[in-house]
C-alpha cells in the first residue's frame, strides 16, 4: 500500500504520515528511499523522536556513519549548533547558511541523513533544500549537452571563503588541509538519472578561462535558485527530517547564533562515487 503523502511544493519535499512502530520498523525503508531520490527531502510531523530513534529510523535505511574533525572522537550523532557546550564544530557550521552538499572531499558523498531539532530559534533557521535532480531534468538540451563533461574543482577555502572575509593563517592552513577535490559537475548516478552536482565549494571549472568559469557558476547557481527546485522546512519541535545528500542542496536560512538552535543529525554512509575515478589537485 502507498505511503499517505503530502507534497508542500510541486517538485521537492515531501510529508509522509507514519507512526513511530512503523517509522522504526524498516518496512517501508524501500518506500522512503525512493520518495527520497524523487522529492529530495521527506518528513514527518510529530514524531518526538529520542536520538537512540533516530539512529534506529537511519539504520533502516543504511549505514550509518562516523562524523566529526580530525584528532577528535568521531560520533554518530551530529549536534549542530553554535553553542559550544554542545559541539567543537562550530567554526566549521557558518558554512551551512550556503548552498551545499556534505561530504565534497570524499570518494563517496554521504548517501543521506536524519535531522530532529532539540532547540528552536526564536525566528528564522528555517533548513531549506533544492532538488538537483530536478534542476538538472529542467534544463535546456544544449546545456545539457554542454555541462556533461565539465569538471568542477571543489575546496573548503571556497566555501568558507564566502563567510571568513578575513580568515587567520591557521584556519587558511586548515582549509586547504582538505585539498582540492576533481568532480563532474554533472553526477551521472547509478539509477541512470543525472543531478547537478554543484555546493559552496565549487570553485572553478577546470580548464576553462577563470572568468568565463565564474559567471557559468553564476549562472548554474541561478539556475537551481529558482523557486520551483526549492523547499524551505519550517521546523516544529517532533519533526523528524531525511534528506538524499547526492541529490539536493541544503542550508540554513539566518536565524540568531546566540538563540542555542540545536538540531540532532545521524549521517548514512556514502553508497556511490560522485567522480567515476576521483583525483586530487592543487591550486
Amino acid at each position: 500500500m502507498a505511503l499517505d503523502t503530502i507534497y508542500p511544493t510541486p517538485r521537492v519535499g515531501a510529508q509522509i504520515k507514519l507512526g513511530r512502530e512503523e517509522l522504526l520498523s524498516g518496512r517501508h525503508a524501500g518506500e522512503i528511499r525512493d520518495i527520497l531520490e524523487y522529492r529530495g527531502v521527506v518528513y514527518i510531523r510529530g514524531a518526538d523522536f529520542s536520538d537512540e530513534d533516530l539512529h534506529t529510523l537511519a539504520g533502516t535505511l543504511g549505514e550509518i556513519r562516523l562524523d566529526g574533525k580530525d584528532g577528535v572522537k568521531k560520533e554518530s550523532l551530529m549536534k549542530v549548533t553554535f553553542d559550544k557546550k554542545h559541539s567543537h564544530l562550530t567554526e566549521y557550521f557558518l558554512g551551512t547558511f550556503t548552498w551545499h552538499f556534505d561530504g565534497f572531499w570524499e570518494e563517496r558523498p554521504p548517501r543521506a541523513s536524519v535531522l530532529a531539532p532539540r532547540v528552536l530559534a526564536p525566528t528564522g533557521g528555517e533548513t531549506e533544500f533544492i532538488n538537483t535532480y530536478a534542476a538538472y531534468d529542467d534544463l535546456p538540451a544544449d546545456r545539457k549537452q554542454f555541462f556533461d563533461g565539465l569538471m568542477t574543482a571543489h575546496t573548503m577555502e571556497r566555501t568558507h571563503g564566502r563567510v571568513y572575509k578575513e580568515p587567520t593563517e591557521e584556519q587558511l592552513r586548515d582549509w586547504r588541509g582538505y585539498g582540492v577535490k576533481i568532480h563532474p559537475l554533472i553526477w551521472q548516478h547509478q539509477s541512470g538519472r543525472k543531478s547537478i552536482a554543484l555546493s559552496s565549494s565549487s570553485h572553478y571549472i577546470v580548464d576553462m578561462d577563470r572568468a568565463e568559469s565564474d559567471d557559468l557558476l553564476a549562472w548554474i547557481a541561478d539556475w537551481c535558485e529558482q523557486p520551483k527546485f526549492v523547499y524551505s522546512h519550517d521546523w516544529q519541535m517532533g519533526d523528524v527530517l531525511i534528506w538524499d545528500n547526492t541529490g539536493t542542496m541544503h542550508r540554513a536560512a539566518p536565524y540568531d547564533m546566540e538563540s542555542g538552535r540545536r538540531l540532532h543529525r545521524v549521517t548514512l554512509v556514502g553508497e556511490e562515487p560522485l567522480s567515476p575515478v576521483g583525483q586530487m589537485a592543487s591550486l
